[in-house]
């Protein structure tokens, strides 16, 4: 069986893709489902925070996002059974690569796939999905009534693999579409005329009571004033929400794409009181003056890592457990548990049947 897999380049070379055999083992672990794959989303590598979390791997497995069929599942298993669909993110130290034919993965990193999409379209929409909803719901708390600016609505960071069609997922247009379900105003801006014309189609007809997108703000023609315009919309009040998919950190950047992006001043500057900034610059830093324009304006800036999900397992809501403990042993775990208050046990009434 062949999956792709990536090795980090040294300096500022290209990392290199190479297709290799991989094996699963014979045996599936207590609550790992094993899923024929689909389709798979293929995003960027970020070699740099693999490292940082203690990945030491010489080829990293490339496509996590995976749509598929379950063929089979652990003895321990209780979400999923055989012939189930299901959709799921691989974790960063996974040794399987969602190009594979078959992988192995734990049950609590998959759901059901929702039956009015297709394995393409789950996956190349998983990861931007689940960054919008981080993004708006975790960090900036969104609600019915707050106005949100998208920076670059049409933003593309997945694209979502079968046999013979790729499907790109846009970042952005997941939180104009999450925001619009929840009754949020959505502001946005258009990075090139072909953006601004697709972002343009999200706005109402004459009589259509509820837009997708209030104003498509376009920024690729050199004269738009971001600030004047978002004033206009909210009548001076800035916005509740900015969303951005990068920041330009000096004004002076010299490559093309990055000349679009937006000034975190600019950012900031339209921001309403108690507004929240979620970026998704890693590298971002503030100067004294940004920081005193956050302070008088009670506003937040939160950073949005793709990662959380998968590396931490308080942001999946399920708990680290280990084994059940034999209700014959409720005693001397009890007594554990009052010595380390963060501690819990579960007994297990069938363990103790079962002896």
């Amino acid at each position: 069986m062949k999956g792709l897999y990536g090795r980090a380049a040294e300096g500022n070379a290209e990392p290199k893709f190479v297709i290799q055999e991989t094996t699963l083992p014979d045996v599936l672990g207590s609550h790992q489902v094993r899923v024929k794959v689909k389709a798979c989303g293929l995003s960027p590598l970020d070699f740099k925070l693999i490292q940082e979390v203690g990945i030491q791997r010489d080829f990293i497995p490339v496509g996590r996002e995976v749509a598929g069929v379950v063929l089979q599942v652990g003895p321990k298993v209780t979400f999923f059974q055989p012939e189930d669909e299901v959709v799921g993110i691989l974790p960063l130290d996974s040794s399987c690569s969602g190009l594979c034919e078959v992988i192995d993965i734990d049950e609590y990193y998959i759901v059901q796939k929702p039956e009015k999409l297709s394995s393409l379209c789950v996956a190349g929409a998983l990861r931007d999905g689940v960054c919008a909803y981080t993004a708006l719901h975790t960090h900036a708390r969104m609600a019915a009534g707050h106005t949100l600016l998208v920076m670059d609505g049409s933003s593309v960071r997945t694209v979502s693999l079968s046999l013979d069609c790729v499907v790109g997922a846009p970042f952005g247009l997941m939180c104009v579409q999450l925001a619009c379900y929840h009754g949020v105003k959505v502001l946005t801006t258009s990075h090139s005329p072909q953006k601004q014309a697709f972002l343009e189609q999200l706005r109402p007809s004459v009589g259509i009571q509820d837009p997708l997108v209030a104003r498509v703000i376009p920024v690729h023609n050199g004269s738009s004033d971001l600030l004047s315009m978002v004033l206009e919309e909210t009548g001076g009040l800035g916005v509740d929400i900015v969303v951005d998919s990068g920041v330009c950190l000096h004004g002076d950047e010299e490559e093309e794409d990055k000349k679009l992006l937006p000034h975190k001043h600019d950012i900031i500057s339209v921001l309403g009181v108690g507004g929240h900034w979620v970026t998704s610059h890693k590298n971002l830093q503030l100067d004294p003056p940004d920081c005193r324009l956050l302070h008088l304006k009670s506003a937040s800036v939160s950073f949005l890592n793709p990662e959380v999900w998968t590396t931490s397992s308080a942001q999946q809501g399920r708990p680290q457990t280990e084994e059940a403990v034999p209700l014959y042993e409720a005693t001397v775990a009890m007594e554990t548990v009052q010595r380390h208050p963060k501690k819990k046990a579960v007994p297990d009434r069938a363990a103790l049947a079962s002896t």
